[in-house]
């Protein structure tokens, strides 16, 4: 048995210790680094050590207590968990952690390995963007490198009245330019690497984003064979040439004639595969305790159509709360336990599954329509 320790003791770092807590043969204990006191980790039975993701002392003491360390953020100090790896065995591998957190150096290392992404340009000055959007035109993403998610860290430049604002928006980071993406759907793959080389792929789900947020994510995708075919495949080249083992979110666009592109990549479990969860054999969280223990990857046949719904603070106030009541027989409700709503915060989720296959993707977006109407945040 072995004592697992986690960068990260969010909603992922939660519902990773709740799977870890069944797989009690292979796993003893889980200990999270978060900033946060009594996280949502915590609540669930693992250990922590309250200290910012980045912390050395913290880490190396993280990686003292434990057999094996993975994360469930990608913003923990990668040249410090390098040193950590004479401790306790990492996966994903830092080196790839450390490619990952820099978008520009993730497109890069795709580019360089043949897997279709973005067009992408390194800013290192404004008169750099005033250049290099020329070769781009309007609009383009200015985007950080680094420290960026949820649609944070990205600037759309729509004409050149813009240029200085969004220069002046990230105050010294570290940019880069990326040429806009005119696509008519945003879709993921979550896929997972053991160990042993052994790689699996769960089917591609269609994304709907909010406000830059994962507001719904729709398993299966409504997309043709081929859109299908050519998403698992750049799934399956993204993880023959990323060093490590561990489940990761691909997220794609298709383009208004039929490509696949890479967005950008998350180095651990995604929002985009909770309907594991109901949906599949195999959550994608037991998937990759699977993959990093060196275990054989899960089935990810995916049993029932599922819509998953991020449920998010409101723009209406920040406080304690309480959700009224919209519960149905094939709906299950999984709240974080955070005790604060602040707008856009992600406080739970829900997957509302087609149990007998008779409703179809289209018979759950109906019932979605309902339910949402009945979701009301209640101050506490």
């Amino acid at each position: 048995m072995k004592v697992l320790g986690l960068i990260g003791g969010g909603q992922l770092g939660m519902m990773i210790t709740e799977a870890a807590k069944k797989m009690p043969e292979q796993i003893s204990g889980v200990i999270v680094l978060d900033p946060t006191p009594n996280c949502p980790a915590s609540k669930v039975g693992a250990k922590q050590i309250t200290a910012d993701f980045k912390d050395e002392k913290a880490i190396l003491e993280l990686a003292d207590q434990v057999d094996i360390l993975t994360y469930e953020i990608e913003s923990g100090n990668s040249d410090v968990l390098k040193q950590a790896e004479s401790k306790t065995e990492i996966n994903p591998s830092p080196e790839t952690l450390r490619i990952i957190q820099d978008k520009f150096l993730q497109k890069s290392f795709l580019a360089e390995n043949n897997i279709p992404v973005t067009e992408f340009l390194e800013i290192k000055s404004l008169e750099d963007i005033k250049e290099k959007i020329n070769q781009f035109g309007y609009p383009a993403l200015l985007k950080a490198r680094r420290d960026a998610y949820d649609g944070r860290g990205n600037y759309r430049i729509k004409s050149p009245e813009d240029i200085q604002l969004a220069y002046n928006n990230f105050a010294g980071k570290s940019l880069m330019l990326e040429k806009f993406v005119d696509f008519k759907m945003e879709v993921s793959v979550i896929a997972a690497r053991n160990t042993k080389g052994e790689i699996a792929t769960y089917p591609v789900v269609e994304n709907i984003h909010e406000n830059n947020i994962l507001k719904i994510t729709i398993a299966p995708a409504r997309v043709s064979e081929d859109i299908a075919k050519q998403a698992e495949k750049i799934a399956h080249q993204t993880m023959q040439v990323l060093h490590g083992a561990g489940v990761f979110g691909i997220e794609m666009f298709v383009t208004r004639n039929d490509q696949v592109i890479i967005n950008e990549i998350a180095p651990r479990v995604h929002n985009s595969g909770h309907h594991t969860l109901q949906s599949s054999k195999t959550s994608q969280f037991e998937q990759h305790l699977r993959a990093i223990l060196g275990l054989r990857l899960g089935d990810t046949t995916l049993v029932h159509p599922t819509i998953m719904y991020n449920i998010l603070g409101t723009g209406e106030f920040s406080g304690k709360y309480r959700i009224s009541d919209f519960s149905q027989d094939n709906l299950y409700l999984k709240m974080y336990g955070k005790d604060e709503s602040k707008p856009q915060r992600k406080l739970g989720h829900f997957n509302l599954v087609d149990q007998n296959n008779t409703l179809g993707v289209q018979g759950l977006l109906e019932s979605l329509e309902t339910i949402t109407k009945k979701i009301k945040f209640i101050q506490a």
